[in-house]
């Protein structure tokens, strides 16, 4: 018997028959399946030869899925006129499911009502918020989905309903397997037979838009994922979103509380699920996915089987794998919990920060550990995309989250389309301050991004912010990956885990705004203009040498770290035209750091000398052999060995070369560099001088000489 464990479930392949016979097969013995071989690699002599073999496989798939495309033309697009023509004339079906909905909700609306009478909204919030899942469920499809998107609209909902909702399965009862064979094959055109040598008798998973069925194809013997759309399910929920868009319309007029366009998130909403309607499109999807990030190793995403794919049926590769909730079976093969969230956390800032193109809906069912340690991903049919402006303004706004530059992230919430720009953000600065002075008492490494999640949607939840699908769904991705990594580790933190990748983009990304943010962290007391991609204007006050070596060392844990890379954004600002200001502190900063080079080296000289020999030396001074304070002194061999760490920090990288030196070399080379350079060296041979002088009068230390 050939039996296959999946995410919990344990099931046969048995041999197809006509779909008349479904039933029948459904309540089978299981019956050993026979995979037929895979078909040999083409032969070919040369190099030329495969090169063409493979620029053949690439045709002939293009053409399947032009195929596949064409299967799919007469797919379902959100279109609110054309639900207002389809419905607006069926009186009873309308009247038959709105007093459906109203007797659900409208019940529950009316103890919401009694709670605020009573003086108990509050301490019934999670109660309420509980009866409101179970609701949604109840409702069907189109309400599980509606909750589901609830739940990251922290603008709209209190933070006990983001938790309930968030709750949400798509779990619910299956349809015949009749009716899915039925429409394989009608969608295909071609019988269960002639494509599958071998098909589950049952959905192996369950969800609010379609099931999912474990088949070998007949050609090749490969084991695939078949997934058959829902029968009806476009009736349902076109019905339903065109009486939830009426109530849209209605809150947008009567509910001043709401802020947002209720009818815009609607529309919103309703696009992305009909988008997943169009398995075709849920194809592309996988597959542009697959291009963008499973080169690294540790990423698995499924290949498509265009001939076997339609507008409501999606082939895929099957993959063998353990839902990611499943601690205890993903331990069971060695494996590790935390390193595959890790996994899903780096992949999914290279979503969203790097290309923008992003997997909206990893919950644990979407997400699965392969017997090889792979994280692999599911599902593509709800995917986003990240505008580039506000990939940078996500790194800006941590930045001066580290700060504690309340204004500056209030002004960032226009960046990130949050705010229009006619909101004034004064009132918003004392809300920030109030929450992350508190949860910044620890270091930001410290933080649970579910807290900074639930903090920053009381802020949103009480002012006029409008939240965009890309960043509610990013919320959704990343609290999600971190309640899977609490489950197994309850001190795992996912903002301590992500550093690496800031870092990374930090150091060593040219893009002005993370150029402009990198100088920020560095520099204390910075302050931006925060217009975007605009002239480089900061207020330069002290730079800050242990957050460069903090930055090296995250940065250093990235993979893709290069130190070759490091800081050159930061070199071409400082010779260009808009970086006279920080050429100045840079300057100062060199004179400070040379004079430390040079000092600590006399006080290693000093302090490794035999005693006979300071006091012929330096004629018997306790002071030493410089008139500097304890806590002068300190100083300077603070900065000495600071500096020397990063330097070393840099030579230790895998990747380091002594060439990543020449660019600055060839930039001292030009005339801003020439003058820059000759600056730094006068300022240190001043510093010196007046360093010397000083020793040699033995004179008591003036703030002119201070390290500081």
């Amino acid at each position: 018997m050939s039996l296959v464990s999946a995410g919990g479930y344990s099931f046969g392949l048995l041999p197809c028959r006509s779909r008349r016979r479904a039933k029948a097969i459904a309540k089978a013995a299981l019956v050993e399946a026979r995979p037929r071989a895979v078909p040999a690699l083409r032969k070919s002599s040369g190099s030329g030869s495969v090169q063409k073999v493979l620029v053949g496989d690439r045709a002939d798939d293009l053409q399947a899925e032009a195929r596949a495309m064409a299967r799919a033309v007469n797919a379902s697009v959100y279109s609110p006129e054309l639900l207002a023509r389809n419905y607006g004339s069926r009186p009873v079906q309308l009247l038959r499911r709105t007093l459906q909905i109203l007797v659900a909700l409208g019940s529950f609306s009316l103890k919401l009502l009694i709670d605020q009478r009573n003086g108990v909204l509050d301490q019934n919030k999670r109660k309420r918020a509980a009866e409101l899942r179970r609701i949604f469920t109840r409702l069907g499809p189109t309400f599980v989905k509606l909750g589901q998107g609830l739940s990251t609209r922290p603008d709209i909902c209190p933070p006990e309903y983001l938790e309930e909702l968030s709750e949400l399965q798509d779990a619910l009862p299956t349809f015949p397997d009749a009716e899915a064979f039925s429409c394989i094959e009608r969608e295909l055109g071609l019988t269960l037979d002639s494509i599958f040598s071998s098909i589950s008798p049952s959905p192996i998973a369950a969800a609010s838009l379609g099931q999912v069925y474990k088949a070998q194809l007949k050609y090749s013997g490969q084991i695939v994922a078949v997934k058959v759309q829902r029968p009806g399910i476009e009736e349902a929920i076109g019905l339903d979103f065109y009486l939830i868009r009426g109530v849209g319309f209605l809150i947008n007029k009567y509910v001043d509380i709401i802020t947002t366009d209720v009818v815009a998130l609607i529309d919103e909403f309703a696009s992305r699920v009909y988008q997943e309607l169009n398995y075709v499109q849920e194809g592309q999807n996988a597959r542009r996915f697959k291009k963008l990030y499973a080169d690294k190793e540790d990423v698995l995403v499924p290949d498509i089987f265009w001939d076997y794919t339609s507008g409501k049926v999606l082939t895929m590769e099957w993959v063998e794998g353990v839902k990611l909730n499943e601690q205890v079976a993903i331990e069971s093969q060695g494996l590790k919990v935390l390193d595959l969230v890790n996994t899903g956390i780096q992949c999914s800032l290279r979503q969203l920060l790097e290309y923008g193109y992003f997997h909206a809906d990893p919950h644990p069912g979407n997400l699965l550990a392969t017997p090889e340690g792979k994280l692999a991903f599911l599902d593509f049919g709800m995917m986003s995309e990240t505008p580039e402006e506000a990939r940078f303004a996500i790194i800006g706004h941590v930045v001066h989250m580290v700060n504690r530059d309340y204004e500056a992230m209030a002004r960032d919430y226009y960046a990130l389309d949050f705010l229009s720009p006619d909101v004034d953000v004064s009132p918003i600065v004392p809300a920030l301050r109030n929450f992350f002075d508190d949860a910044l008492n620890s270091s930001v490494s410290e933080l649970n991004f579910k807290t900074i999640v639930d903090g920053l949607g009381a802020v949103l939840y009480q002012y006029p912010f409008n939240v965009p699908a890309y960043y509610a769904l990013i919320l959704r991705s990343l609290t999600v990956l971190e309640g899977l990594a609490l489950y197994a580790d309850p001190n795992f933190k996912v903002l301590a885990a992500s550093y690496p990748y800031f870092a990374k983009r930090l150091l060593t990304d040219p893009n002005p705004y993370l150029r402009d943010a990198l100088v920020e962290l560095l520099f204390k007391d910075g302050r931006f203009r925060h217009v975007l991609y605009s002239p480089f204007t900061i207020n330069l006050v002290d730079f800050k040498w242990n957050r460069l070596e903090n930055l090296l060392v995250q940065g250093r844990k990235d993979r893709d770290f290069s130190a070759k890379d490091a800081l050159q954004p930061v070199l071409k600002l400082l010779l260009g035209p808009e970086g006279e200001e920080l050429r100045t502190l840079v300057i100062k900063e060199s004179v400070r750091v040379t004079e430390a080079v040079v000092l600590g080296a006399v006080i290693d000289t000093y302090n490794s000398m035999p005693d006979f020999m300071r006091s012929l030396v330096f004629t018997g001074s306790r002071r030493g052999p410089l008139l500097m304070s304890d806590t002068e002194l300190e100083k300077v061999i603070e900065l000495r060995d600071q500096v020397f760490r990063i330097w070393g920090l840099l030579r230790s990288s895998e990747n380091f070369d002594p060439t990543l030196l020449q660019p600055i070399l060839q930039v001292l080379q030009q005339p801003e560099g020439r003058i820059l350079g000759g600056r730094v060296v006068g300022g240190i041979t001043q510093r010196l001088a007046a360093r010397l002088l000083q020793q040699v009068l033995r004179t008591p230390a003036t703030g002119s000489a201070s390290i500081d």
